[in-house]
């Protein structure tokens, strides 16, 4: 059994020397440590990566270690809410978002045209920025072909934007697909709303992506899911890995508790009743802020893997 040691900072420690000594503080540090060692482990041993995220993430600065955790090949499947793509999108345009307070005047940002995630604001000129982009984008796709599986319109936009922190621009470029089952759930629905009122026989079809995502892997290959925060997003690679034989490594980072049955606060253990996590997986859960638990984690990875000469 491992002894609680005291953390000490040494001059020049590195993240991967952090999240070791935090290993040995207790709590919830040994399972960001172990967090860490089981995505490591899952690309030593060549497993399909689903990484999962909901849309404050990509509000939030995190957008570009996103990007640059499909850069570096440590996502071969992309599942995400819609305001992920919509953000991402109008990042890539050049939007800046502001930092303020929970405890804003929410009626005064209504008046200023300012939106409110957290303590993150989205000027309403953003959208509108975004919208523009849209209506050009969906011409463009309209006039190669009338039929859209959603991964496949994601890429074509990936395509457009040119942008390195992007998190659809880094999955076109390396062919990761994005897969976003609740694609009607924002903007970006409302606009292929719109467009298909004019274009009737413009269709975006979900259904076809199901099938997608359930033919990017198979049972005989090892499969590992890093996910961030619940809802559908986590939901949807942990069922398409249900149907292919269940997940061999799980890292779940959220601030939701399993008290509360929801898929957020659903553990890697609650999901071996399911079969979405082998009963002999190596899994952890990590409870805490992924803003700060995830840069923690993924970093320190990317550094073992690095020294490994993984990536």
């Amino acid at each position: 059994m491992a002894k609680v040691k005291d953390l000490l900072w040494n001059e020049g420690m590195s993240v991967r020397d952090l999240t070791n000594s935090l290993g040995n503080v207790g709590f919830q540090s040994v399972q960001l440590n172990n967090a860490a060692k089981v995505i490591v482990k899952m690309k030593k041993e060549g497993a399909k990566i689903f990484f999962t995220f909901t849309s404050n993430m990509v509000t939030s600065g995190l957008r570009g270690l996103f990007a640059q955790t499909i850069q570096l090949k440590l996502a071969d499947v992309i599942v995400t809410t819609v305001g992920g793509i919509e953000e991402d999108i109008m990042k890539s345009m050049g939007e800046k978002f502001d930092i303020g307070k929970f405890s804003s005047d929410d009626v005064e940002l209504y008046e200023k045209g300012e939106n409110r995630i957290g303590n993150l604001f989205i000027r309403s000129e953003s959208y509108c920025k975004f919208e523009e982009f849209m209506q050009l984008a969906l011409k463009d796709l309209y006039k190669k072909k009338k039929t859209w599986a959603v991964s496949e319109l994601l890429k074509e936009l990936g395509l457009i934007l040119k942008d390195e922190n992007s998190i659809l621009y880094q999955s076109a470029k390396n062919n990761v697909p994005i897969f976003c089952p609740a694609i009607t759930d924002g903007a970006f629905g409302f606009h292929l709303y719109m467009f298909k009122q004019k274009n009737p026989d413009f269709i975006v079809d979900v259904v076809d992506d199901f099938k997608n995502i359930l033919l990017s892997t198979s049972h005989d290959e090892k499969k590992g899911v890093i996910s961030l925060g619940g809802g559908v997003s986590k939901h949807h690679a942990l069922l398409s890995c249900l149907l292919n034989g269940g997940l061999d490594y799980a890292v779940y980072l959220t601030t939701s508790h399993q008290t509360s049955g929801s898929m957020s606060g659903a553990t890697t253990d609650e999901a071996k009743s399911w079969g979405k996590v082998k009963d002999d997986s190596d899994a952890s859960t990590v409870i805490g802020d992924v803003t700060i638990t995830f840069p923690l984690v993924i970093i320190s990875a990317f550094e073992e893997l690095r020294k490994e000469g993984m990536i």
